[in-house]
């Protein structure tokens, strides 16, 4: 199975439910046919834009997450980026971001797929990242370590979030807690 049929069937089964805010059943048919119109809709060399996975990691027994304050766009993100070619899927893709990003090693996806879409503008040649997030849970003792697409990483409680990140980070983390 192929990166983009792997990214097919998680989107063909994701079911937002109301914590996911927002218009993500049509989200959903935007990436979808995107990738139907697209073959190349999982790669940076897609000019329509590509999808992109990302997991917001958080530990749930701290009431906090960790952010990446992101070297290009200076600002305090989940963790996240481009898909690979040696991914097995989206699921492995984020968690590999995640584990690249934030140094922790023991990640895991939190049970159920994708937490929330999220389409945002990027620059030209690129035009769109279509984000498919997921959220990773810290193992106990975590220990971060920074990247080189890291300026700095930092963990946020759950109340301090909206006072650094932007909404799309705050609604990430509001579907991820309603998971819980």
């Amino acid at each position: 199975m192929t990166l983009r049929d792997d990214a097919t069937l998680v989107l063909k089964g994701y079911a937002p439910g109301d914590e996911a805010g927002g218009d993500q059943a049509g989200l959903r048919q935007v990436y979808l046919d995107h990738l139907a119109h697209h073959h190349d809709g999982m790669w940076k060399a897609c000019g329509a834009g590509h999808l992109t996975a990302s997991a917001l990691v958080i530990d749930p027994e701290r009431e906090r997450v960790l952010l990446t304050l992101h070297r290009k766009l200076r600002m305090w993100l989940q963790m996240g980026g481009h898909c690979e070619e040696q991914d097995a899927g989206l699921e492995a893709a984020a968690l590999r971001e995640a584990t690249e990003e934030s140094g922790i090693t023991g990640l895991t996806l939190l049970p159920g797929g994708p937490v929330r879409l999220d389409r945002h503008p990027i620059p030209s040649p690129c035009n769109w990242h279509l984000d498919v997030q997921y959220a990773a849970l810290a193992p106990a003792g975590a220990a971060e370590r920074i990247s080189e697409e890291s300026l700095e990483l930092r963990w946020f409680g759950y109340e301090d979030v909206a006072s650094v990140a932007d909404a799309s980070v705050v609604r990430l983390l509001e579907a991820t807690r309603a998971r819980l």
